[in-house]
């Protein structure tokens, strides 16, 4: 599958906000239930600021210009397109992050756990190939 966006992608990561940059000290390095995360991933036209390939579940951290009117109906259509290729999103206030991060774990570690104990897919690979052992963690890592 092509990517869009690889540069914007780049330049993103580069210039994180205060609430990612503390978003990204508890998803990176597969903190947080054994999950792959990506940064300043691209899916379609738009870019999510966090993204699990695994289990679909995009994270967006945001700013005060998406509590607009307009901001509200970009992220409504956002989502509407999101939800059509499968992906789940979390939305966090930067203000949620930076002062409540404790709260904010909870709710995606919740999220996955609810995931990985949905029904299978429909098409599982036979033999039970390609399914991964699912380790927790006892206490967030901060």
């Amino acid at each position: 599958m092509k990517r869009n966006n690889i540069e914007r992608c780049r330049n993103l990561r580069k210039n994180q906000t205060d609430a990612e940059k503390k978003l990204w000290t508890i998803l990176r390095n597969r903190q947080l239930c054994w999950v792959k995360f990506r940064r300043q991933f691209s899916i379609s036209r738009y870019i999510l600021d966090f993204y699990s390939p695994e289990y679909k579940l995009g994270i967006e951290a945001d700013g005060g210009q998406h509590y607009r009117d307009k901001g509200r109906e970009r992220d409504e259509r956002r989502k509407r397109r999101l939800s059509k290729e499968g992906v789940q999103m979390l939305r966090f206030s930067d203000r949620e992050i930076l002062n409540n991060i404790e709260g904010v774990y909870e709710i995606i570690q919740k999220t996955i756990e609810k995931k990985k104990s949905s029904p299978p897919h429909l098409n599982p690979l036979p033999d039970g190939r390609g399914s991964k052992a699912v380790k927790k963690f006892t206490s967030p890592p901060f």
